[in-house]
């Protein structure tokens, strides 16, 4: 078997092998979730070919909602205090709303490389802010470990190539970048709120808020023929209701609930490197030496920005 067909397994088997014991779980489920949103590219791909854009989310949202609401009566929940509303509903604008709604519009505007290299700054944001927010401390292993990954994901990111012209780049990198900024202020919020609210149950506000957000979305559904529903978009929708917008969301809220914010955050950049494998695997697509070379280095920048501090 071809090695590099087991980058992603083997990376996670090194990042976890140096990890404290009682890190291990929320580790995992950061993981697990990177490799879920690393997936739903190529879903996303097979819906957005069919379905309005906006009707996919809501279609992703629903799906969750429907999975989600017959197990909320079991999360345990925490007494609501006063002024939980100022951040709560920052949560739920910032992500998915407000993160999903930029995202889809700056891509009308740039290309799909310009916006994956500025998607690179989540985890530098999140790390600024939980240092200035959470006095998490920065160390210098983090530092470079957060460099190296970026600089990684904007070579593999060149190195894919343009997919277009952007038509109005200036608009569209600044659309990413405020949906990146809505990202990382999310995970923050989430971070903090996690201290007296279960991960699930704010998953679930995100979720429900996502669902009434893109309602928009379901009236395009009545005008939408029966051919178009085949059995590839519908198992396409049902892994990005299921498995991506809960399953991911939820592990990772989980996980983020449970280590420092940037060491978390980090994570994001092995995204392109599981949607980059997966394509290659499931699609068809050709990696380059370069794109291998690239991988390593964020593989290796994650590495680094999770290994303990010396005792």
């Amino acid at each position: 078997m071809d090695n590099t067909r087991s980058l992603p397994v083997r990376s996670a088997t090194a990042i976890i092998k140096i990890l404290p014991q009682n890190d291990l779980l929320p580790v995992a489920a950061i993981l697990a979730a990177v490799f879920l949103w690393g997936g739903s590219f190529a879903a996303m791909r097979v819906a957005v070919k069919a379905l309005n854009p906006w009707t996919v989310m809501w279609c992703r949202m629903i799906t969750a909602l429907a999975l989600l609401l017959p197990l909320t009566g079991r999360l345990p929940h925490r007494n609501y205090q006063t002024g939980d509303w100022k951040l709560l509903i920052p949560m739920v604008l910032t992500q998915p709303c407000l993160y999903f709604l930029l995202e889809s519009y700056a891509l009308r505007f740039t290309t799909s490389s310009q916006a994956g290299i500025i998607s690179a700054s989540i985890p530098l944001i999140v790390a600024v802010g939980a240092w200035l927010a959470f006095s998490e401390a920065l160390t210098g292993k983090t530092i470079a470990g957060l460099f190296i990954s970026i600089g990684g994901v904007i070579y593999l990111t060149l190195a894919k190539g343009q997919t277009g012209i952007a038509d109005r780049p200036l608009l569209g990198n600044t659309l990413e970048l405020f949906a990146m900024i809505s990202a990382a202020i999310n995970m923050l919020i989430i971070k903090k709120l996690t201290h007296r609210y279960n991960p699930w149950t704010l998953t679930t506000l995100q979720i429900v808020a996502g669902a009434v957000f893109f309602i928009p979305g379901g009236f395009f559904l009545p005008s939408i023929g029966s051919k178009v529903w085949t059995l590839e978009l519908l198992l396409s929708l049902a892994f990005l209701g299921a498995f991506v917008t809960l399953g991911a969301f939820g592990l990772y809220n989980w996980g983020i609930s449970r280590i420092p914010a940037y060491r978390a955050s980090t994570f994001i950049n092995l995204v392109p490197v599981n949607a980059v494998a997966i394509g290659w695997l499931l699609l068809g697509e050709r990696l380059s030496p370069m794109q291998c070379i690239a991988a390593v280095a964020i593989i290796g920048g994650v590495w680094l920005s999770q290994r303990p501090r010396a005792s």
